[in-house]
C-alpha cells in the first residue's frame, strides 16, 4: 500500500519553504514585537501571519485534519492530542533569536496520528537548512542523512539546552542548579543556540550528544522528535521514563545509556502539561 502520509509530508517541506521565506523576507523590516507569558516570552507579527498561512492552507488541502499552533493557543485555543491527523505547528521556533536577528530561526511542522508522530520538518531558515524525518524512513538535513553520535560516556558527552522563558526566581536557581551538577560530573560542555528544534537537530547530526529541557510545548519538539529517533536517538522523559509529547519535558539523546544518566543529575520543575486547562 503506498504511503497515506507521504503527500502530506511534501506539502509540509513546500510549506516550511515558504514560511522561512516569509520570516526571512520580515527581517528587512522593522518588527512588532509584543509579550505573551512573561517579558522575555516574545511574539511578532511574522509569527501569527506565517502560522496563520500554514493553518489555512493544510485546512485547505485537509480539511478533516486537526492543528495545534503555538500562536491558536496564545490566543486561546486548547492544545488537545486526539487520534486523529494533528499537524502541530511552531510558525517561528526561537522568535528572541528573530527579533534580535540572531541566526538560528526554525519553521517546526510536526505531523502525529494516533497519537504518534508520523513525519517532522524543521527548517533553519537563516542557514536554509531543510531537516525531515518520516517514521520508518531515516532522518536527513538537505537530503543527506542524519546519524546520531555514539557517545555514552557522560563525561565525554557534549549536551545541548535553554534557559527558557520563565524568570521566577525558584524556576531560575532548578535550572542553574541542573545546569551546575551537570558541568561538575564534569561534562565537556552545554551549549544552546535559542530554539529547542534545532538544539534536537544538532542531537540528530551527531555534533551534540543530547538535549534537556523542562518548559518547552509539544509545538517546539513535534517536528524535531522524529528527527531524532530517525537518525538512531532516543526520546525521554526527564525522570528517565517514557516521553510524553504533552508534559512540557524532554530528554531528546543519542542513547538510552546517556540519556538515562542526564536524567539521574536532573530536579524536576513542576509545570502545568500542555493538555490542563
Amino acid at each position: 500500500m503506498a504511503d497515506p502520509w507521504q503527500e502530506c509530508m511534501d506539502y509540509a517541506v513546500t510549506l516550511a519553504r515558504q514560511a522561512g521565506e516569509m520570516a526571512r523576507e520580515a527581517l528587512k523590516n522593522e518588527m512588532n514585537i509584543m509579550i505573551k507569558s512573561s517579558p522575555v516570552d516574545l511574539v511578532t507579527a511574522t509569527d501569527q501571519k506565517v502560522e496563520k498561512m500554514l493553518i489555512s492552507s493544510i485546512k485547505e488541502k485537509y480539511p478533516s485534519h486537526s492543528f495545534i499552533g503555538e500562536e491558536s493557543v496564545a490566543a486561546g485555543e486548547k492544545s488537545i492530542l486526539t487520534d486523529s491527523p494533528t499537524w502541530i505547528i511552531d510558525p517561528i521556533d526561537g522568535t528572541t533569536n528573530f527579533v534580535h536577528g540572531f541566526p538560528f530561526v526554525a519553521v517546526s511542522i510536526g505531523f502525529v496520528v494516533n497519537k504518534k508522530m508520523e513525519f517532522g520538518i524543521v527548517y533553519s531558515c537563516m542557514e536554509d537548512k531543510m531537516y525531515t524525518a518520516r517514521k520508518g524512513k531515516g532522518a536527513f538535513c538537505n537530503g543527506q542523512k542524519l546519524q546520531v553520535s555514539r557517545q555514552e560516556d557522560v563525561t565525554k558527552s557534549l549536551l545541548v539546552t535553554e534557559l527558557g522563558s520563565s524568570r521566577t526566581p525558584e524556576t531560575m536557581r532548578i535550572i542553574l542548579s541542573n545546569m551546575e551538577r551537570l558541568l561538575c560530573l564534569p561534562i565537556h560542555g552545554i551549549r544552546g543556540v535559542g530554539t529547542a528544534a534545532l538544539n534536537m537537530c544538532l542531537v540528530a547530526a551527531g555534533v551534540a550528544d543530547a538535549y534537556y529541557e523542562m518548559g518547552i510545548h509539544c509545538w517546539d519538539v513535534a517536528g524535531a522528535g522524529v528527527i531524532v529517533t530517525e537518525a538512531g536517538g532516543v526520546l525521554l522523559d526527564v525522570t528517565g521514563g517514557p516521553f510524553d509529547l504533552m508534559s512540557r519535558r524532554i530528554i531528546a539523546s543519542n542513547n538510552k545509556t546517556l540519556g538515562e544518566r542526564i536524567a539521574k543529575e536532573i530536579q524536576i520543575i513542576p509545570l502545568q502539561r500542555d493538555d490542563e486547562d
